[in-house]
């Protein structure tokens, strides 16, 4: 059974992923830090996808690319598993130097 996340985060992905990652079995907060340093490489716009079996991804991957300046293309569930299409968005300025 599909289940889209609530809201705006079920649209379909028209571009395919550069990367695809199954963190299937990880707990928090390891999904997002695997993101986090997956999304790293890629240029601006490409895409990952993130398979995950941990519940807080549901709200944990939302709020990370917001905070990180990341998009959030979808967001879905099948058979149990959360399955995220997020694009790399700009580089920030590190708050640090």
């Amino acid at each position: 059974m599909d289940r889209a996340a609530p809201g705006r985060y079920a649209r379909p992905m028209t571009t395919p992923p550069a990367l695809s990652l199954d963190l299937r079995g990880l707990l928090c907060p390891l999904p997002v830090l695997r993101l986090a340093k997956a999304l790293r490489g890629p240029p601006e716009g490409a895409m990952v996808e993130m398979q995950a079996t941990d519940r807080a991804s549901w709200i944990d991957v939302p709020h990370f690319c917001t905070q990180s300046g990341h998009r959030l293309v979808s967001a879905r569930e099948v058979a149990g598993v959360l399955i995220y299409t997020v694009a790399r968005g700009p580089d920030r300025p590190d708050p640090d130097s």
